[in-house]
């Protein structure tokens, strides 16, 4: 995409039906096999505290965010549900500009947290919500959405990381590449990344959780493979988790692209 080009795109909310119509209609590109959300639905959101925001070019919807209001039980926040950019228009930051345009207008609104699901495996998404966004994870939730049937979801689990984002607050964050110890041993399968031993006895305040940096390739190659990552993973966050870690960062690997690790801390310092 040229410079310019990139520059002309304009986000803002959407509150009328017709072009929520538009997000329907994108949101039904872009996963094909997926309910798409009712115009209806997302009408009566934005009414009652959700957002939806857009990404026009030239009037031409090409990205969007969708949020709505969420209650725990103990405070209000806003939850993101899903975000989708058109084929055309992704690996340029438009993700990223989407987020940045729903915290500002979720500040307006008078929330401080938003938080929303993802698969820890699709690291692209991990490196913008960890690592860009800095918002954190403590909770892995099995199965999520049941077997869903879309191209990047059919035959494995959706397992999520539901993700908190602190936007009331800057967490100064910084993160890089150290030598941490290790959650999977890995080997290689046919030159693809394969978990070998999961190690659930670190006692140190930090360490690497590695996953494959492309998922959606390493499952059409060997889903049997990409199952036993999952399995894998699912097994470490859910036991640190449960003992008290989060996870604070995804980093990408220097020495073997094919790998990217999960920064987990523990909350409780020893």
């Amino acid at each position: 995409m040229k410079p310019e080009l990139f520059s002309s795109i304009k986000i803002r909310t959407i509150e009328n039906t017709e072009e929520l119509t538009l997000v329907r209609n994108l949101e039904a590109l872009i996963w094909k096999d997926d309910d798409p959300v009712p115009v209806h639905h997302m009408a009566a959101a934005v009414k009652n505290g959700g957002l939806v925001i857009g990404a026009f070019s030239n009037e031409n919807l090409i990205g969007f965010q969708y949020s709505f209001a969420g209650f725990n039980g103990n405070e209000v926040h806003l939850h993101s549900h899903n975000l989708g950019i058109h084929p055309d228009y992704r690996k340029f930051g438009l993700g990223e500009r989407l987020k940045r345009y729903q915290k500002e207008a979720a500040l307006q609104k008078g929330y401080s947290v938003i938080k929303w699901t993802y698969d820890p495996l699709e690291t692209v998404n991990g490196y913008l919500n960890l690592h860009k966004l800095q918002a954190v994870s403590s909770s892995y939730i099995e199965n999520a959405y049941g077997d869903l049937k879309d191209g990047l979801n059919k035959g494995i689990s959706s397992d999520r990381f539901l993700v908190e984002w602190k936007i009331a607050k800057d967490t100064g964050r910084s993160s890089a590449q150290r030598n941490l110890p290790h959650a999977i041993e890995l080997e290689k399968t046919n030159g693809l990344p394969s978990p070998l031993r999961v190690d659930l006895s670190q006692t140190a305040n930090e360490l690497f959780v590695p996953v494959p940096a492309f998922f959606q390739e390493l499952k059409m190659k060997n889903i049997e493979l990409a199952i036993k990552w999952r399995t894998a993973t699912r097994k470490v966050f859910l036991h640190y988790f449960n003992h008290g870690w989060e996870a604070t960062d995804l980093i990408r690997n220097e020495s073997d692209p094919s790998i990217c690790f999960y920064a987990l801390s523990s909350t409780k310092k020893i």
